[in-house]
């Protein structure tokens, strides 16, 4: 492929399958994936040796190379499992986020063409099997049995009767015990689909995102060549993997390479999360910014803001000093052992990012999405250029500026990237994918910015062209970016920026918890808003000025991904 790095098409960088395969043998008996919960542990080995039985289920229930197969349910150790199974198998996975509605659910699972489905007891128990019409087999995640289904193709058998049957035909397969050495997968063109990941987009319908073998190994060898992950470093998986973000650098890398990975499992409150990463002590932590901000708040702020602190922060020379404990502090709350925090899925609240870089902890931005499996850019923290989202991957991904000249002569459009991680299309839909593919493999993006340093590798993210306003003066306004700063404000918990007859109107939904913690009655809470609002537009330029700021009784609606879903608020 044009543009890609020798050293990305040969071995051992050229076929995923190959580098699980391997790293699996390798490390048959490090610890592979440990259930936070209940405390339970998996080696390598066992894992390779449940895949592996996976593997004989899907030969004896039909399950060719290429068949759809879904996987519904929180992060768990027979999660992973499937999810491997499938792939390594040479099927197609189909991970639906637990947090999809039912009926949002039903339409992804149908709309895949999946034959089968792997799930949770307890969403199942909201589904209707009779309104999947393909799938022939739903298997239990929990107890891994059979819980509905028709008839094995060609054969007329139960697919209950081949789970009940199972071990005994693995024995028989493997009459010396499965080895290291048993652990073969087949040879599979990297052109061949791999995942279809739905998007759960802010527009209002999801998409199906074909990523290929290929487009998973630049990101896994990605992986591999930065040590983000090693040999028995230890990770921490609390984001979804059943999303691009979480799957290729929560699941996918750490599995190439031997890193043990706890899987949360739970909802990652900042309580939990700081619990569970002090225990845990992970090596490198994955995050995105609503998860780093609440610790910025439910941590750092507190400190900050006491007075005392304060007047010593105003003693010139002394801030450096505190800012080092502050740092230290941090450090330790994400368990003390880790090289880097990477940022991804949304922009970094720009303060948040102003003071992390500050007090010089080790954080750095990434830019990706589910269409580029998701990496485009990454930096390491110390080369981190603030306001930033990395520089596009050496030898993997080209961006370039479509540059509209409506933003002015300062280099600014849509963002366009090309390379190994670029999707295939969209599944069953050539519509969408003609509109997002140019012929010559460049992606639009959708994100609006530029391109900075001398090489224009360096990426900086304005906001999305959907939610560019464009005054009648012909200013340009990234909503996101006033956001960014009101979202700081006293009892501001999230909020929108929208335009009504030609106003900034911003709709805010307060910290309940903090509002009721200090007695704040309506009006009170009125009155804040608009010293918000007032010294909001201080922050802004005069074209970005908020008329209003409307408080909202109820958080905003969202996508199992957390983004607000703005079209519903337009």
């Amino acid at each position: 492929m044009e543009g890609i790095d020798e050293l990305y098409q040969q071995p051992p960088y050229d076929d995923l399958l190959k580098i699980f395969q391997q790293s699996f043998a390798d490390n048959f008996s490090l610890p592979a994936l440990t259930d936070y919960i209940s405390g339970k542990t998996i080696t390598y080995g066992d894992m390779a040796r449940r895949i592996a039985r996976l593997h004989l289920f899907f030969e004896l229930a039909g399950v060719r190379r290429g068949d759809k197969v879904a996987l519904l349910g929180k992060n768990t150790p027979n999660w992973v499992i499937t999810f491997m199974a499938a792939v390594t198998y040479g099927a197609v996975i189909v991970p639906v986020l637990h947090d999809f509605s039912p009926t949002d659910a039903t339409h992804i699972i149908n709309h895949s063409d999946a034959v089968m489905l792997f799930v949770s007891d307890g969403i199942f128990h909201n589904l209707d099997y009779e309104a999947f019409p393909l799938v022939r087999a739903v298997v239990s995640l929990d107890t891994r049995t059979v819980v509905a289904e028709r008839t094995v193709p060609g054969t007329g058998s139960s697919h209950a009767s081949i789970v009940r049957n199972l071990t005994r035909r693995f024995r028989k397969k493997y009459p010396g015990g499965f080895s290291a050495a048993d652990i073969l997968y087949p040879k599979v063109a990297g052109s061949e689909t791999a995942l279809i990941n739905y998007t759960s987009g802010t527009t209002g319908y999801s998409k199906g995102v074909m990523l290929t073998l290929d487009n998973l190994r630049g990101n896994v060898a990605f992986g591999i060549r930065s040590r983000l992950h090693f040999a028995g470093s230890r990770a921490l998986s609390f984001l979804p993997l059943a999303h691009a973000y979480g799957c290729a650098f929560d699941m996918l890398v750490p599995l190439a390479v031997g890193s043990h990975i706890t899987l949360l499992g739970k909802v990652p409150t900042p309580a939990l999360l700081l619990k569970a990463l002090k225990h845990v002590r992970p090596n490198l932590i994955i995050c995105v910014p609503l998860i780093l901000e609440k610790i910025y708040r439910k941590v750092v702020v507190p400190m900050i803001t006491r007075k005392p602190m304060r007047w010593v922060l105003a003693v010139p020379m002394m801030d450096k000093a505190v800012y080092a404990i502050i740092r230290t502090k941090l450090v330790e709350a994400f368990g003390g052992a880790f090289e880097e925090v990477i940022v991804g899925g949304a922009p970094l609240n720009r303060e948040v990012e102003d003071f992390l870089y500050k007090i010089k902890f080790p954080f750095t931005v990434g830019y990706g999405m589910t269409e580029c499996g998701p990496l485009i850019s990454y930096t390491p923290w110390r080369r981190f250029v603030p306001g930033s989202s990395g520089r596009t991957l050496k030898g993997l991904m080209q961006a370039k500026i479509l540059v509209d000249e409506s933003l002015g002569k300062n280099g600014q459009g849509e963002i366009m990237v090309r390379g190994l991680n670029v999707m295939k299309g969209y599944y069953k839909n050539p519509e969408a994918t003609e509109a997002a593919l140019e012929e010559d493999g460049w992606l639009h993006t959708g994100d609006m910015g530029f391109l900075g340093d001398p090489d224009n590798r360096t990426v900086f993210i304005r906001g999305r062209y959907k939610t560019m306003i464009l005054t009648a003066t012909g200013q340009n306004i990234y909503p996101e970016e006033i956001e960014s700063k009101l979202s700081n404000m006293p009892y501001v918990n999230e909020c929108l920026v929208i335009e009504r007859s030609g106003h900034l109107v911003a709709l805010c939904h307060p910290d309940t918890e903090a509002v009721a913690a200090a007695g704040i009655d309506d009006e009170h809470l009125r009155r804040i808003m608009e010293e918000n609002r007032v010294n909001l537009n201080h922050l802004v330029a005069p074209y970005e000025h908020v008329e209003k700021i409307e408080i909202m009784p109820e958080e905003f609606e969202k996508t199992p991904k957390r983004s607000i879903r703005r079209f519903l608020y337009k």
